[in-house]
């Protein structure tokens, strides 16, 4: 059985035009790396939108993002914002020394 990554529903379609190339991941318990081969799964719904085969994976502080590390990804208003919005998602306080892993994929038709 393939790894899962949920998606948040407004983000399936930027991730099935490919404008979404790159998740990140806080606390990943799943040990996601390159070459697997990953089921999409819209949150909420728990439907299969998508297969992906992961393509680039590092790890690093929120707090050291560079803008090179944010490209494919929706974007944030601010770092208080991001932190925000990855707090809300884990139910975890996320913040600068949060680690986490950036994930670029390709979907697999």
């Amino acid at each position: 059985m393939n790894k899962r990554l949920r998606f948040a529903q407004d983000l399936v379609p930027l991730v099935l035009s490919s404008e979404k190339v790159s998740t990140w991941r806080l606390w990943d318990d799943k040990d996601l790396s390159v070459d697997d081969v990953v089921d999409f799964i819209e949150y909420g719904t728990d439907k299969h939108f998508a297969t992906g085969k992961l393509t680039k994976v590092i790890e690093k502080p929120l707090g050291e993002l560079t803008e090179q590390d944010k490209q494919g990804h929706e974007k944030f208003e601010s770092d208080e914002e991001m932190y925000k919005t990855y707090t809300k998602y884990y139910g975890r306080t996320a913040d600068k020394e949060t680690l986490v892993k950036l994930i670029w994929f390709e979907l697999v038709k």
